[in-house]
């Protein structure tokens, strides 16, 4: 049911766009190896490759991870077909990026995260950008639960942790304001 949910979502063309916060977060940064996960349309994996990251690309759903390697051309992304759940790609990471990582299935979201966190190089960065809020129009019941790690502080630095809002727009162009949380962390050893 969770995959055809997700592969059903996904045969409905998506706009590829980069999430503003990863843009944000990764745009100074030096390229390296970078894990996207829950890449669903590919718009944040196709921004990193085309900046020069080697980006591996992790999605539940078979429909969004073919789309995106028909999208990657030649660009340096391995799009991976997986449950997070289940499986974690193998390899350390310079950055690893999980942007709205809800589903409307369990998910032991925090156990991926210290995975993602796990999988991080010294002086890698991890990127959690989460809904704060729902917009109206949303499926997502998980929002409102700030993300928590915690991580040992004498191997990792948090260099964001915040709530901003934003102006969502819906499907029917509605739009409405919401809040994000964000954690950036990095690991210092």
């Amino acid at each position: 049911m969770n995959v055809r949910f997700w592969d059903d979502h996904y045969r409905t063309p998506q706009a590829e766009r980069v999430n503003p916060l990863l843009a944000e977060v990764a745009g100074p940064l030096p390229t390296g190896d970078a894990l996207d996960l829950g890449c669903g349309a590919g718009g944040d994996a196709l921004w990193l490759a085309r900046r020069g990251w080697r980006v591996t690309a992790v999605d539940l759903s078979g429909v969004a991870v073919e789309s995106l390697r028909d999208r990657a051309g030649g660009l340096p992304v391995t799009a991976v077909c997986a449950d997070l759940a289940e499986a974690f790609p193998e390899g350390t990471f310079d950055l690893v990026s999980a942007q709205y990582l809800h589903t409307p299935f369990p998910l032991a979201r925090e156990r991926v995260f210290r995975r993602a966190a796990d999988a991080l190089r010294p002086g890698g960065r991890l990127l959690v950008v989460d809904h704060g809020s729902a917009a109206p129009w949303s499926w997502s019941r998980e929002a409102g639960v700030p993300i928590t790690l915690d991580l040992d502080p004498a191997q990792w630095s948090v260099e964001r942790a915040d709530s901003p809002e934003r102006v969502a727009t819906g499907p029917g162009g509605q739009t409405a304001t919401v809040t994000d949380h964000v954690l950036l962390v990095r690991r210092t050893r």
